[in-house]
């Protein structure tokens, strides 16, 4: 049945003042103001008390992550020394608790205005192989369109590393199980709503054959490579000391540096990175609130973009943000990224373009990002009458600077997922007390 999303109070999408129209899982009609549907119109929804916005696309999280939030074996520590004290923690996890993470993170990602995720799974201790099933499954059932990342670590302590090796797995396992995913899971079609991409931690937490292999796999399932890249200056002090190179130079070394791979935070790039990662057409995701945590630096994201880089958000790990929302990732881009510009260099328009078409430049997609007929439905919708709206004159501009942070409405694939601020389908109670519960395991 078509719908009419009608006469919205704002939004984010040119000639669509009277709103727009969706038939089934497409949008089919933008109506520009004074006009009405040039179609037939089986429902409407009144939006006039409704700010409409592209569906929020996360570039980069780690969903297993929510269970250790504010963890004291993290808190205050830098990056490096966090990373070595929360993997001993995260070498718990079980099938039944990643099963809840999982669906605890989406609910939120969800309920924030986010209707397309990535996540970054890269652990995998005994008992854990089957994890990205358990991401699917868990994605299925909440309504997000999702690309679930084959993430891996391959070099131990033992070797070298930081990962202890209750976490690590061999190059061959790795390779193994990231076909299998690929061929069970993967689905390039325009509108699916389930991808798979493949992902080592970092150039320098795996044997250079994954690096490489995985390069081929994923031309060969036409999937995409993801990692994360010089978020801190210790990877390239420590990859010139081993390797004699930089991160940079190891992805291009094994083919990495192209349009199918799209990159974690991207900080510490000197310029000459920059513009080989702008001509590749490598994207980058930035991570605002999780770069401020460890005081690492901010993504120079005007000198990516100018060199040809897309440009997402994520909200990362929610044991280094402790949040899994999209919308304040959105006005933490926008702050930080002032701070690095001024004022006048960086818009909410920008902030917001960030986390709706760079977003989906990153994930390879063309089908999503943009309210314009062809395109999916996939929409969030948010009210304005608490009283950190009032006044404002720009209503989508003050979604970001007046600091919304959840969803009225959100519809993915042209389904309500989110009505009246809450899951469709789903006890939210039920899994807070689920997810607290099993959250008690990781004191």
């Amino acid at each position: 049945m078509r719908i009419w999303i009608k006469d919205p109070l704002a939004i984010l999408a040119p000639g669509a003042e009277r709103g727009l129209v969706v038939d089934g899982a497409q949008i089919v009609e933008c109506v520009p103001r004074g006009r009405s549907p040039t179609i037939a119109v089986g429902s409407t929804f009144d939006a006039s008390r409704h700010v409409v916005l592209p569906g929020l696309v996360n570039t980069h999280h780690h969903l297993y992550q929510t269970l250790t939030r504010a963890h004291p074996a993290g808190e205050g520590k830098d990056l490096i020394p966090w990373l070595v004290a929360m993997e001993r923690v995260w070498d718990r996890t079980t099938p039944e608790a990643l099963s809840v993470a999982v669906r605890l993170g989406l609910v939120e990602l969800l309920l924030s205005g986010c209707t397309t995720t990535a996540d970054h799974h890269n652990l995998f201790p005994p008992g854990l192989e089957g994890a990205i099933d358990i991401e699917v499954e868990e994605a299925t059932a909440v309504g997000l369109r999702m690309t679930v990342t084959r993430g891996s670590m391959g070099i131990s302590e033992k070797d070298g590393g930081l990962q202890p090796d209750s976490i690590v797995q061999s190059s061959d396992t790795i390779l193994e199980d990231s076909d299998r995913v690929l061929r069970r899971y993967h689905d390039p079609s325009p509108g699916s709503l389930l991808r798979v991409a493949l992902a080592p931690c970092s150039p320098l937490a795996v044997p250079q054959r994954v690096l490489t292999e995985s390069a081929r796999l994923v031309e060969a399932y036409d999937a995409r490579l993801h990692c994360h890249l010089c978020q801190s200056p210790d990877e390239d002090a420590y990859a010139l000391a081993t390797f004699g190179k930089r991160s940079v130079d190891l992805l291009e070394d094994a083919g990495w540096l192209g349009p199918r791979t799209w990159v974690a935070h991207g900080i510490h790039f000197n310029a000459d990175e920059i513009a080989r990662l702008g001509r590749a057409g490598v994207g980058v995701g930035h991570l605002p609130a999780a770069d401020m945590a460890f005081g690492v630096g901010i993504c120079p994201t005007r000198e990516l973009e100018a060199a040809g880089a897309p440009v997402g958000l994520g909200v990362d790990g929610s044991a280094s943000n402790d949040s899994s929302n999209m919308m304040e990732a959105v006005r933490h881009a926008l702050m930080l990224q002032r701070l690095r510009y001024g004022h006048a260099a960086v818009s909410p328009y920008d902030a917001l373009r960030w986390a709706t078409e760079g977003g989906a430049r990153c994930l390879g997609r063309d089908d999503i990002g943009r309210i314009a007929p062809g395109l999916q439905a996939d929409l969030a919708l948010y009210r304005v009458d608490e009283p950190r709206f009032s006044g404002a004159h720009d209503f989508v501009a003050a979604l970001v600077l007046c600091g919304a942070t959840h969803a009225d409405r959100v519809m993915v694939a042209g389904r309500w997922r989110v009505i009246d601020g809450r899951p469709e389908g789903l006890d939210l109670a039920a899994l807070v007390a689920q997810h607290k519960a099993a959250a008690k395991a990781f004191g």
